[in-house]
């Protein structure tokens, strides 16, 4: 909610930031890195969630919605993460 969005290339300001998205030339989710921009990014909603079906290489959006979605479906929704509507829903998004 108070988050501040920083539009930028620089390494020098990804490196100060939380969450990065789309630059960064770097997959890392421990480190909140989510770019699929380098050579050997091959990343899947499958290889990612074995339980899911979906072998397409994932984009940038599709990273952070593998790795958020459920948990933002979730609060919306006021149902559980785990639960059978987020499932479903997760699934047709």
């Amino acid at each position: 909610q108070d988050a501040e969005v920083v539009r930028t290339r620089d390494p020098q300001l990804l490196a100060q930031c939380d969450v990065v998205v789309d630059v960064g030339g770097e997959y890392d989710p421990e480190r909140h890195r989510y770019d699929h921009h380098q050579r050997s990014f091959t990343q899947s909603m499958r290889s990612l969630r074995p339980d899911k079906p979906w072998t397409t290489k994932l984009s940038s959006a599709g990273l952070v919605y593998c790795h958020f979605g459920s948990q933002i479906l979730a609060g919306l929704l006021g149902q559980p993460e785990d639960g059978p509507v987020v499932t479903a829903l997760y699934d047709k998004v």
